[in-house]
């Protein structure tokens, strides 16, 4: 089975503009999140976005659900004035998901030196997690696979080398037995070290 992008019935409101307060940065601001399926967000949800940059995805998703946690080790600044100028709930926790230990973060000619996470950090601090979104250039192969366990809906960019470390079989076999799944590979297939992005819903 697959999942289909547009079975979910639309709960999020797609008409409402989102407002980003750009400033000059040697990295990219990404402000549209299209590759992503996410109508299916629930109002009682705990969501967690791992990898929110400026905030595309966090804010859509804090106009409906009760909880939104947001992890980002480089732009957390600019994302927490976005969160402001929209006027919506969002915890962010500035760092990374990893292992737990420091590490050097780069993204574009930014690189930060950052604390980092794991999963299971992550959701504790967040209070859960039912809506996991995840782009954190290729240390999603740093999740060990039973810490997803109830979690309901993925929505995760998936990375190998250049970008990242080899993928880890274990978490793509644990997916496999516990979601119904798919990997889209538009409209990153062509990108570079970019597997695909995964759009998984809990068996």
């Amino acid at each position: 089975m697959k999942v289909s992008h547009n079975v979910f019935p639309s709960l999020l409101p797609e008409d409402e503009p989102v407002t980003f307060l750009s400033r000059d940065a040697p990295f990219r601001q990404v402000t549209e999140v299209s590759e992503y399926s996410f109508n299916d967000i629930r109002p009682e949800d705990i969501v967690v976005d791992i990898g929110a940059n400026v905030g595309a995805f966090c804010i859509r998703a804090a106009r409906v659900a009760r909880s939104v946690t947001a992890v980002e080790p480089v732009t957390a600044a600019l994302l927490r004035n976005n969160i402001r100028a929209n006027d919506v709930s969002v915890n962010v926790v500035e760092g990374a998901l990893g292992n737990g230990k420091p590490a050097l973060i780069c993204w574009d000619d930014q690189r930060v030196s950052t604390s980092t996470y794991t999963l299971k950090k992550i959701f504790e601090r967040a209070g859960g997690c039912d809506f996991l979104k995840c782009d954190c250039e290729g240390a999603e192969w740093l999740i060990n696979p039973p810490e997803l366990a109830g979690v309901r809906r993925i929505e995760m960019e998936m990375h190998q080398p250049p970008i990242g470390g080899r993928p880890n079989p274990a978490l793509l076999d644990y997916i496999g037995e516990h979601y119904v799944f798919e990997i889209d590979r538009k409209p990153v297939h062509a990108a570079l070290g970019v597997m695909g992005v995964l759009h998984a819903v809990h068996r």
